[in-house]
């Protein structure tokens, strides 16, 4: 194309049309974006239904810094293998486009048509709509991502497991657990919740009291279990194993039901199960208010979130100790989303710890120190200042390895959202050393 010329260089987003989830996407340089969508279509062995087309492109002074300083971002959901590659989903692709139109080499954003007739690509001299031309917000995507997708969202066993092994035996021994959170059970173990079939098969070995697990009989029959909710009990008895489903009439096996609230306070010692990412609020409030031991699986960004900065805060909730990307939708095909487990059993040795990178403020690199428009540090990648009295801006990803726990506290029970230069920066939580 005219416009293209080694002279030019760009940034790119691309995307097949392949996969009904689209849980992938390319990220990556070029200085001729015709040429490089040609080469994507053209490449050998690729089905001719597939068809690459551009989610964004942008003109950059440098593309290789730019291209480095997001693999450096991103690296956490960045395909090993295939450093191209990243992991999908709205309100990803909207921090991927955030952070590189605010990146100090962005030059102008390209708008980009395609003419599904000729599969060419026509750059507009034009600026994408931004979210609130098209009368959107952040909180609207997620809304709208929460009311289609998430609520379907099932755990696999081998990140169940990975996660429940980490903690001492002693925490289960003579405990009823409890997974009240659509946690099916079926002869038939692809119909089974991977937290129902763990303690299942671990039964004995870890010393459980009892297990129950409640259906959920919502819109969606979920795990073809039926539309009834049903209560499951699991028991070890003198005779061996017992087990048993109670249908209570007009029970929908919701969290929040009186009979399961019930069940809550009056009999379980432990809570394990990934509540509907639709009503986290709602289901932390009744765990953590319970009072009783839990391990749950959530969003990423509750550490940084409003609605639950405060537990954090209060310490009554903290990390696990691993993160979840991967989970299996209704057809259970693999489907991607960003989760960690909450508990608050006692850590005591946190293998994270080690990634924390605790040092005076003078030694942590420029690139990854920065104050705002309001004159507050902000530090990235999991640099923490050691010597730095006043408050300061972090991201998730500290509180994840453990800086709560290492003579820092929270200061604020709101979300700190940095503007640099004007712009609003990635949400942040403001700690300070104690």
């Amino acid at each position: 194309m005219e416009m293209d010329n080694e002279n030019n260089q760009y940034i790119y987003i691309v995307q097949s049309s392949s996969a009904e989830e689209k849980p992938f996407c390319k990220i990556g340089k070029t200085n001729d974006l015709d040429r490089r969508l040609k080469e994507y279509n053209n490449i050998t062995g690729k089905p001719t239904n597939i068809v690459y087309r551009y989610l964004f492109a942008c003109e950059v002074s440098d593309m290789s810094s730019v291209e480095n300083a997001i693999k450096e971002e991103f690296s956490y959901i960045r395909e090993v293998k295939n450093k191209e590659i990243y992991f999908f989903n709205p309100e990803l692709l909207d921090k991927y486009i955030n952070f590189i139109k605010s990146h100090k080499l962005f030059v102008k954003e390209i708008f980009t048509k395609i003419d599904d007739k000729k599969q060419e690509i026509k750059i507009i001299k034009k600026t994408t709509p931004s979210l609130e031309e098209r009368g959107l917000t952040r909180k609207d995507l997620l809304q709208n991502a929460k009311k289609t997708k998430n609520d379907e969202f099932y755990t696999r066993y081998e990140d169940v497991e990975k996660e429940m092994t980490m903690y001492a035996q002693e925490i289960w021994e003579d405990s009823v657990v409890f997974c009240n959170c659509d946690d099916a059970v079926d002869t038939d173990e692809r119909k089974t919740s991977a937290f129902a079939l763990y303690f299942i098969k671990n039964f004995k070995e870890i010393g459980l009291k009892k297990l129950i697990c409640t259906h959920y009989s919502g819109g969606l029959d979920l795990f073809n279990q039926g539309a009834k909710g049903y209560i499951f009990t699991y028991i070890f008895t003198k005779t061996g194993f017992k087990e048993e489903k109670e249908y209570p009439k007009g029970y929908t096996g919701s969290f929040d039901e009186p009979l399961s609230l019930k069940i809550l306070n009056e009999e379980a010692d432990i809570i394990c199960t990934n509540p509907p990412f639709s009503k986290m609020a709602e289901y932390w409030k009744i765990v953590v208010e319970s009072g009783k031991k839990f391990i749950i699986l959530s969003a990423m960004t509750n550490p940084i979130n409003t609605a639950f900065i405060h537990y954090f805060m209060e310490n009554k909730v903290w990390t696990g100790y691993n993160r979840v990307d991967n989970f299996l939708n209704p057809k259970k095909e693999p489907v991607v989303n960003e989760a960690f487990w909450y508990t608050n059993i006692p850590i005591n040795d946190r293998p994270r710890y080690k990634q924390l990178k605790i040092m005076p403020l003078k030694d942590i690199p420029e690139k990854h120190k920065k104050y705002d428009d309001s004159k507050i540090l902000v530090v990235d990648n999991c640099y923490i200042p050691n010597d730095y009295k006043k408050p300061f801006a972090i991201s998730v990803f500290p509180i994840f390895n453990g800086i709560l726990e290492k003579g820092y506290k929270i200061i604020q029970k709101k979300q700190y959202e940095p503007y640099i230069n004007g712009k609003r920066k990635f949400g942040r939580v403001l700690v300070q050393k104690i």
